[in-house]
């Protein structure tokens, strides 16, 4: 079981207080404390919730990790899919009563079909890599009906460097983490940070439309739709 898996699966069964670290290429290790992963929608940020509201049809909750806002969605009737690539956050998701769970790589999704891509939480990060971008939307543009949309979160992590000089071999946006939790440390991945202003670029020479529905100091919450 992975360092993530494990520190998840320890705290659903109750046998954990302790926090899961994320190690990063780019200063400290911070805290991720894991009642953040099962939290209510009581306890979700405003940028969520609306996320959660402007849902519409089919949704696909994409890195649905515990299922926490698959949860709410199912909660008031809507009819969604939670995929993830940890195994034992998909058999929480499940002892949890989500009734659609996929053990599942996004992209290596087929023969479906979604009114809404759900990605919350940083939700575009998995990709890893700006160039990753345009393999994303053009496999949500696979998965999506005709006029689906998008929902995705994302941060502007400029502020990292306000004393410091931008990366000059790469996207500023991309970075490194690793997880720790009670000493064990699992591997190296890519996460991908993405500037509300390179998206709303990036996405219209791909063909979307970006709409920019919050913000939230250097985080927002966006719609795309395929023009």
């Amino acid at each position: 079981m992975d360092v993530y898996s494990k520190a998840l699966a320890d705290f659903y069964a109750g046998k954990t207080e302790d926090g899961l670290w994320l190690n990063t290429s780019y200063g400290d290790p911070e805290e991720m404390p894991l009642w953040y992963f099962f939290r209510s929608y009581e306890e979700m940020p405003d940028l969520e919730k609306m996320a959660l509201s402007v849902c519409e049809g089919r949704i696909l909750d994409v890195g649905a990790g515990t299922g926490c806002h698959s949860l709410v969605l199912q909660h008031f009737d809507n009819e969604v899919t939670a995929i993830d690539t940890a195994a034992h956050a998909v058999s929480v998701m499940k002892e949890s009563g989500l009734k659609n769970v996929l053990h599942q790589d996004f992209f290596e999704l087929e023969n479906q079909k979604f009114d809404t891509l759900l990605c919350l939480m940083n939700g575009l990060g998995f990709i890893g890599k700006l160039d990753r971008l345009e393999s994303f939307l053009n496999k949500a543009e696979e998965l999506l009906s005709e006029e689906g949309q998008v929902i995705l979160d994302s941060s502007d992590i400029s502020y990292l460097y306000e004393n410091a000089q931008k990366p000059s071999d790469r996207y500023y946006g991309e970075v490194s983490f690793q997880y720790e939790y009670k000493g064990e440390k699992g591997e190296w991945f890519d996460w991908l940070y993405l500037d509300q202003n390179t998206l709303v670029d990036k996405a219209d020479k791909l063909g979307w439309h970006t709409y920019i529905l919050h913000q939230d100091n250097d985080q927002y919450l966006a719609r795309l739709i395929k023009k």
